[in-house]
């Protein structure tokens, strides 16, 4: 107790906070067992007085989580009682993600290396973003809209919805569709028509052509996840390697780095 108290006095002192991990969870909008598993393969370490003792977090570290545009997107579309998400990130509708697409077009275009090349990464966010509204339509099963975050600084997106997924959205023309691999490997490879003017599954097809085509100059990276299967792509991929990730969620999420 003395040793333990001895620590905080002298964070304290440098004005370092410590959370609890109860604390640390709510302000997250993760599960306890989600900031175990951060701790120890490393993402988020705990501060941990005896090697059996409560984990504690450090309140800027916790901060520096929140501002990191995919943690956030996570940690919203997996959290059974989702954070509340900042205006700034947030499209409730097609207008306002139409608007911010073309704010994120006007900033990505002077960055330097991509004054030419742009358009490949407007266009990949611009056919993901569209699905969530287009697929949703009349039907939101959870929080209505988009969480649409981006960091040039670290040139990464992020794009988030806690709609229906591409299985329930494709099982409208596929039927026999029964699991998410399936579903999300149909996305990328199949053109797939539904009644007109629908073009479900078409959009995603065409994000992959964009990021695998070699011959641009520039290396998009994509990781996208629907439901129980997820999926890694960059330029030249001729596989389409879908696999089960450890979380299962309801809607899609999507990392694009350049």
């Amino acid at each position: 107790m003395y040793r333990f108290t001895k620590i905080k006095d002298i964070m304290e002192k440098q004005n370092t906070k410590l959370i609890s991990i109860s604390k640390a969870a709510k302000m997250l909008g993760v599960s306890l067992n989600t900031l175990r598993r951060w701790d120890e393969v490393g993402s988020l370490k705990s501060v941990r007085f005896s090697p059996t003792g409560n984990r504690y977090y450090l309140l800027d570290s916790l901060e520096q989580k929140l501002t990191d545009v995919f943690s956030m997107a996570k940690q919203w579309v997996f959290s059974s009682n989702p954070p509340d998400i900042n205006d700034k990130y947030f499209c409730p509708d097609s207008s306002v993600f139409q608007a911010r697409l073309h704010r994120l077009e006007s900033e990505i275009k002077i960055q330097p290396g991509l004054e030419e090349e742009y358009s490949y990464i407007t266009v990949i966010v611009g056919e993901i973003g569209n699905n969530t509204f287009d697929h949703n339509l009349g039907s939101w099963p959870g929080i209505r809209g988009l969480l649409f975050a981006y960091d040039l600084k670290n040139r990464q997106i992020a794009l988030a919805d806690r709609g229906r997924g591409i299985l329930e959205t494709l099982k409208k023309v596929r039927p026999e569709l029964n699991n998410d691999i399936d579903a999300l490997t149909m996305a990328f490879t199949e053109k797939i028509s539904g009644r007109a003017p629908e073009s479900r599954g078409n959009g995603l097809k065409y994000v992959r052509l964009v990021i695998t085509d070699l011959s641009k100059n520039i290396l998009i990276k994509l990781y996208f996840q629907s439901g129980q299967a997820a999926l890694n792509m960059q330029q030249g991929d001729t596989e389409l390697g879908v696999f089960k990730p450890e979380i299962n969620f309801t809607g899609c999420l999507a990392l694009i780095k350049f």
